[in-house]
């Protein structure tokens, strides 16, 4: 676990932070640049302060809420101070790592620190990822009904190709997230034997040789996870799944409460731009910088700034500052205690064999 460690402290340090801060405001810049207008800087103190408290409230609520996801998804084994720095800390990961990587795959391993084994661990992000991405294929059709079937509303600055394009990515995504969910329910609740045949078989291609044992030990926690999960009571998966829903509601909402707080919303304006964050998501989600850093700010305006028009730039700093920026410096603030409680009892329990090179290698750094 020694590289481990090593691993994520190096992505919680300063030039972590530093790179999707300096990409994301860079752009941000650009736009209020490119945009300017004598008495531009005082456009924020038109903002209703009313919207943008509500757009607060509603993050802070949608913590609380993944806060208790976390919780009762692990089975109450994590205290409420342990989910708040493991939901902190996968914020985090994912406003640090590239959107494509996301911060799941740091929670497994997250949650393997709090104590929780790893086949379990596991098993609970497989339960998380699949419960996400079942809110995102039955949010589609609804959103779609609300909006009379539009797919993609009209996009400022948006060529008609490129916005052929986009909707051709959404039905490719949703298709492929949809698979996703399915593919997780049936190895974990249907046929998990059939699963770990095939990861068996996989073992088998020389190509995967390499990963050959990870490959066998997922197999196996697999099964772990499937008996366990297969086990719960209705109430463990109504509560996982209202949280799951009240969570990426409140996510998704926020951009709208931000806009309202600089122009004024209808009821199915809200439902518009809820949807149009839909496929925001999918732009930022096929993303290679670290938290879709640059390229939100820059997708922003295409996708919200006709309800915005010069209000644009100051709400897409207010956004990112609120649902960006302010994950990286609460991770940062986070960590630190985190890796020192976490990792405080593997440096006190060293293995008797190791502790003669440890000893060996201080020698030889004295040395030299």
């Amino acid at each position: 676990m020694t590289v481990s460690e090593k691993k994520l402290r190096k992505k919680f340090t300063v030039r972590y932070l530093a790179l999707p801060t300096v990409l994301g405001l860079s752009v941000i810049a650009y736009l209020l640049y490119a945009g300017y207008e004598p008495g531009q800087f005082g456009i924020i103190l038109q903002a209703n302060f009313y919207w943008v408290g509500m757009a607060v409230a509603v993050l802070i609520v949608r913590d609380l809420g993944n806060m208790y996801r976390i919780r009762y998804i692990t089975d109450q084994v994590l205290s409420w101070k342990q989910s708040f720095s493991v939901i902190m800390l996968w914020e985090f990961a994912a406003c640090a790592l590239p959107t494509v990587v996301g911060g799941t795959s740091v929670l497994a391993y997250i949650l393997f620190k709090e104590k929780i084994p790893l086949g379990r661990s596991i098993g609970k992000v497989m339960v998380i990822s699949m419960l996400d991405n079942l809110y995102f294929v039955l949010a589609v059709p609804l959103v779609l009904y609300f909006t009379k079937g539009i797919l993609l509303p009209e996009l400022v600055g948006i060529p008609g190709a490129l916005r052929e394009t986009l909707a051709v990515a959404f039905i490719v995504s949703y298709v492929l997230v949809a698979l996703s969910a399915f593919t997780m329910f049936y190895a974990l609740f249907i046929n998990p034997h059939a699963v770990k045949r095939g990861l068996l078989y996989t073992c088998r291609i020389r190509l995967f040789g390499k990963w050959r044992q990870a490959i066998l030990r997922h197999a196996n926690e697999l099964l772990l996870s499937s008996k366990h999960l297969r086990s719960k009571p209705a109430a463990y998966w109504f509560r996982a799944g209202v949280s799951t829903v009240f969570v990426w509601t409140a996510r998704y909402i926020i951009i709208g409460l931000l806009i309202a707080a600089f122009t004024t919303l209808n009821l199915h304006d809200h439902v518009v731009i809820f949807s149009r964050n839909l496929i925001y998501k999918i732009v930022l989600f096929v993303s290679v910088t670290p938290g879709a850093a640059g390229i939100a700010e820059l997708a922003f305006p295409a996708f919200f700034g006709a309800y915005l028009g010069s209000f644009t730039a100051i709400a897409v700093f207010v956004y990112r500052i609120l649902t960006h920026y302010l994950y990286l410096i609460i991770g940062a603030v986070v960590f630190p205690r985190w890796a020192a409680r976490v990792f405080k009892s593997e440096h006190a329990h060293v293995e008797p064999e190791h502790a003669g090179e440890l000893q060996e290698d201080r020698r030889k750094r004295l040395q030299a």
